[in-house]
């Protein structure tokens, strides 16, 4: 529920607002004074403000600089029962949303609660927007590991039960807790990330919490932390085994109360937030070892999810490959190019260390570096370089299969025969299936099942 603020001193017009207010369904809170205002909006989630000029102890317009200062992500629509043309432009090139002279009318102090609100969500969906326009990517592959992932995800979506992620670099852990959140009730609310990794163990307290101005060296202004930004919407807490045990004891609290205090504050904090933890690291070894509180650990477990590495499932790998060299056409051409049959041996032989990651920088990088239409194999192992394999032709052939079931390896071996044919056919679905001994219908079918994208 969007919360609004009205900070006047007349009792009268705040009971008046108040009621406006809670008719258009909104929740409230009230201030008789700037002071009071400040500290509401520093201790609670507010989304609007209603504020009148004319006030005890500090002026409207000085509270409208500071509240623009300290959070600019929030409208505030000024009230005046004194009202002047300079007044009303003064307020708005201070960054008022708009400005109502008092008596009030009804109509126009709700139409304008209304489209304040609107406006701040915009902006916030904006916000959120961009900050995730990175991280485009989608989840490719038919792998059994893949689609039990899928299926995790559908389960687990809807609940806000706490998800721990686990799986090695580059495996697309972050990608998972997106989806998560993709397709949770709280997907029109924040995606908050937190790299735990990333962060000093001086600092990171701060940055989950927050801190108050003046609360330690280098806190020149009050800070909101990253458990409050996430309210109503997700944190991720990515490589949380990184945390110092001072930190971990905190996390713990929050999860089991929901409430903090930010650094150097007194006044308690309570959000409302579905928590999604990830971690390279073998943390029930973390655990015997003393580096990360098991009480944590059970806490945030509830939901497992793994993500194996590129490797336990090779048969997304050719699908993988593709989706990049879609994703990276070079610029002026319209068509992806194609990696050579002998080229993709080396690439489904080769064990990607760096799993999804690397994978997907090697293919950006051959797209820029070279001008072939159809990737050689010699170019291959030139930008593989020193990681090149090692192997005869028979197992680059063969090394693909070896960690599959035997269905895996039947619908990995039929889409690599089904892509050559209709690239040595130029797509010409009657000739290639001709080819293959197979009805066109047929063909059609097992071109739909795996996906394959048919140029003319």
């Amino acid at each position: 529920m969007k919360k609004i603020l009205i900070i006047d001193d007349e009792p009268g017009i705040r009971t008046v607002l108040k009621d406006i207010v809670t008719d258009e369904g909104y929740d409230v809170a009230l201030a008789g004074d700037g002071f009071e205002g400040l500290k509401i909006l520093r201790e609670e989630i507010i989304n609007l403000v209603i504020l009148d000029v004319w006030l005890p102890n500090m002026g409207g317009m000085d509270v409208l600089k500071i509240i623009k200062d300290e959070h600019p992500g929030i409208e505030v629509i000024i009230i005046s029962g004194h009202a002047n043309i300079d007044l009303a432009v003064k307020s708005v090139k201070l960054g008022a949303y708009d400005f109502l002279e008092k008596p009030l009318s009804l109509d126009k102090m709700v139409n304008l609660i209304n489209n304040a609100l609107t406006l701040e969500s915009l902006k916030s969906e904006n916000k959120n927007l961009k900050e995730s326009l990175f991280m485009e990517d989608e989840m490719i592959g038919k792998s059994p590991e893949l689609d039990a992932i899928r299926e995790r995800i559908r389960q687990s979506a809807a609940s806000d039960a706490k998800v721990l992620i686990t799986g090695s670099n580059g495996t697309g852990k972050e990608l998972v807790a997106r989806e998560i959140h993709r397709k949770s009730d709280r997907a029109n609310n924040v995606f908050v990330e937190v790299n735990c990794a990333a962060i000093p163990d001086t600092l990171i307290e701060s940055e989950l919490f927050g801190h108050e101005k003046g609360s330690f060296t280098g806190a020149v202004a009050r800070r909101k932390g990253k458990f409050e930004l996430a309210h109503k919407g997700t944190l991720f807490l990515d490589e949380v085994a990184d945390m110092s045990l001072s930190a971990q004891a905190k996390v713990l609290r929050v999860i089991q109360e929901m409430t903090f205090e930010r650094i150097g504050g007194e006044q308690t904090i309570q959000v409302d937030v579905r928590l999604i933890a990830a971690t390279n690291k073998d943390i029930l070894q973390e655990i015997k070892d003393g580096k990360f509180r098991e009480d944590l650990y059970f806490r945030l477990n509830v939901v497992p999810v793994h993500v194996p590495r590129l490797s336990e499932r090779a048969v997304d790998l050719p699908l993988l490959i593709d989706y990049f060299m879609g994703k990276f056409v070079p610029p002026g051409e319209v068509n992806s190019r194609k990696i050579s049959p002998e080229g993709m041996a080396l690439l489904t032989a080769y064990g990607w260390p760096g799993n999804i990651r690397e994978l997907k920088n090697f293919v950006e990088r051959i797209n820029i570096m070279s001008d072939e239409e159809v990737i050689s194999r010699e170019t291959v192992e030139y930008f593989l370089g020193d990681n090149t394999p090692d192997v005869t032709e028979e197992e680059k052939n063969l090394n693909i299969y070896d960690s599959m079931k035997l269905s895996e390896a039947r619908d990995a071996f039929e889409l690599e025969l089904l892509s050559r044919r209709l690239e040595r056919f130029e797509y010409n679905i009657s000739r290639t299936a001709q080819d293959l001994g197979i009805y066109p219908s047929n063909l059609h079918g097992k071109i739909k099942k795996f996906g394959i994208e048919t140029r003319k």
